[in-house]
């Protein structure tokens, strides 16, 4: 991984077993040396892509596909704000199933919740938005109803029409439910795909934030200074 390579180095007092003397040290990478978008980049939306992950898809193919180089994985990473891989970094349809299995058990397919469906009347004009979570009478088991046109009622324009998966299917009836429920396979499903929308940094800008990563990376000078990129912590088991 490239974000590695580019972290400063620490020189920290050796705690291998075969280590000759309690001056021996090792080289280790400083993981607590941490980076993040310039303020001012963050606010210039015109310098990041919208981008779809596919199925399967790593932050390494990503920053292959975006910047040719998968060792680019980091910019991904940290121009998409992310900073937990595993929370929101979207799973894999296998990986997800066995999460919703393991999380939810037999009540997978239960109702999580419900929702409106998109209601329009004859004019096309919106009466009820689609995705509002909604309560229901629990004692029915039946989700609220909204008074809707009569069964027959004369007129397009006074008829009433609901979108649901694209396909659009006119309302009768005085009592209408237009709400669906929302099984916990479902929900797991749709907070996963909303995770493939990214805004990763455009290509043209790599460079430059390369070169302020490099810089904000190196030591300044203190105490335990050693270069731009060694620090040394305090010896503690130094027998004189």
């Amino acid at each position: 991984m490239g974000y590695l390579r580019e972290l400063p180095n620490v020189r920290y007092q050796s705690p291998l077993s075969h280590k000759i003397s309690s001056n021996d040290f090792i080289i280790i990478k400083n993981l607590f040396r941490k980076n993040k978008l310039l303020d001012w980049l963050s606010k210039e939306t015109t310098i990041f892509n919208k981008f779809i992950i596919a199925e399967g898809a790593r932050p390494d193919t990503v920053a292959e596909d975006l910047y040719g180089d998968p060792e680019l994985d980091y910019i991904v990473i940290i121009s998409c704000g992310i900073t937990n891989i595993r929370n929101e970094w979207p799973l894999p349809n296998k990986e997800l199933y066995e999460f919703v299995e393991d999380k939810y058990g037999v009540r997978m397919n239960d109702i999580h919740h419900y929702e409106t469906i998109e209601v329009r009347d004859g004019e096309d004009r919106l009466i009820l938005p689609a995705g509002q979570i909604v309560e229901h009478d629990v004692s029915s088991g039946r989700p609220f109803q909204i008074d809707g046109p009569a069964a027959g009622f004369g007129g397009s324009a006074n008829k009433w029409y609901t979108k649901v998966g694209g396909m659009v299917e006119a309302i009768t009836g005085d009592k209408v439910s237009p709400v669906i429920g929302i099984s916990n396979f479902d929900y797991e499903t749709q907070l996963n795909e909303d995770k493939r929308l990214i805004r990763p940094l455009k290509r043209g800008y790599v460079q430059m934030f390369i070169n302020d990563f490099r810089r904000i990376m190196k030591y300044d000078r203190n105490t335990q200074y050693l270069s731009e990129t060694l620090i040394s912590t305090e010896n503690n088991n130094l027998v004189q």
